[in-house]
């Protein structure tokens, strides 16, 4: 299966906006779920958001609701997470994944395949 590379992380201060991007050259792209999940130092993976395959349906963790957009270009393989008025507990390694499960996954068994991850540091 096709890998998954994330893109558009670095550092930012507080307040400020990041857009992160994730290509997964896979030929059924639209037939993925496709997510976001971030690892801060210590702590285990978490949910950030999912699209589902067409885009129609859209599921944001509690913690980023209202900051965080995420987006899929289905004609160009794309997602896509436009990280707004971010803090310093937003700082961590984030990732993208594909899963084939039904709406909406939110767990890491529920994603088969990640990319390797992009590092978002946020501080003032």
């Amino acid at each position: 299966q096709a890998q998954l590379v994330e893109s558009g992380g670095g550092w930012v201060q507080t307040g400020g906006s990041l857009r992160l991007s994730c290509v997964f050259p896979e030929r059924t792209f639209s037939s993925y779920i496709m997510g976001w999940f971030r690892q801060a130092p210590g702590k285990e993976r978490e949910f950030v958001c999912a699209i589902s395959r067409s885009g129609g349906l859209i599921n944001y963790a509690q913690s980023v609701r209202g900051r965080f957009t995420i987006s899929r270009d289905n004609a160009k393989n794309t997602i896509y997470l436009q990280m707004n008025s971010l803090k310093s507990e937003d700082t961590a390694i984030y990732y993208c994944a594909s899963s084939t499960a039904g709406w909406a996954p939110t767990n890491t068994r529920q994603f088969t395949s990640w990319g390797q991850g992009t590092q978002v540091t946020v501080s003032s």
